[in-house]
């Protein structure tokens, strides 16, 4: 999530608009709503200082504005914390281990990314069992979703030709 949507999110779930915001940054009358619109849309991006000031207002780290530095372990507990505010991806225990879970309450969201997760994870299992290799495993990562389109329309086409076959011997 880049830093503009860290913001909007941040602001909304304060309550705040987009005047009343820069106004707390310091920004005059004139300035104010502007400056937020223009960082929330990413047309500009707030200054270190300001980074800061924003940070301090909502209350959070600057690590949870700033696009997060997944090469850091900082920065990867701030991505896995945007899944969470964008996705509903959240952590639990299940059997006494750490897993990240999706939030079956977000309906149709919920769903897309299941069966993203399950598509990977069937990967993940013939990988794991031999049925592919690292190197077919690595191609299905680096190209999705467009293996996984491939195999949709593979198996659509199947299913119209048989259908036409079917559909021919009733003819007949």
């Amino acid at each position: 999530m880049a830093i503009g949507e860290r913001i909007h999110h941040f602001r909304l779930l304060h309550g705040f608009t987009q005047k009343y915001l820069g106004k707390l940054l310091g920004f005059n009358d004139m300035q104010a709503d502007v400056r937020i619109a223009q960082y929330e849309k990413g047309s500009r991006s707030p200054k270190e200082k300001y980074l800061n000031a924003l940070a301090d207002i909502f209350e959070v780290s600057p690590h949870a504005l700033s696009v997060p530095d997944i090469d850091s372990y900082i920065g990867l507990m701030h991505t896995f914390f945007a899944l969470e505010d964008i996705y509903g991806l959240h952590i639990a225990k299940i059997d006494g281990e750490l897993c990240l879970c999706l939030d079956k309450d977000k309906g149709i969201l919920y769903q897309s990314i299941f069966r993203m997760f399950q598509a990977w994870q069937e990967q993940a299992e013939k990988l794991q069992s031999g049925e592919i290799t690292k190197e077919e495993y690595d191609q299905w990562r680096y190209t999705y979703p467009q293996m996984e389109a491939d195999k949709t329309k593979k198996s659509l086409d199947a299913l119209r030709a048989k259908q036409n076959t079917k559909a021919q011997a009733e003819k007949q």
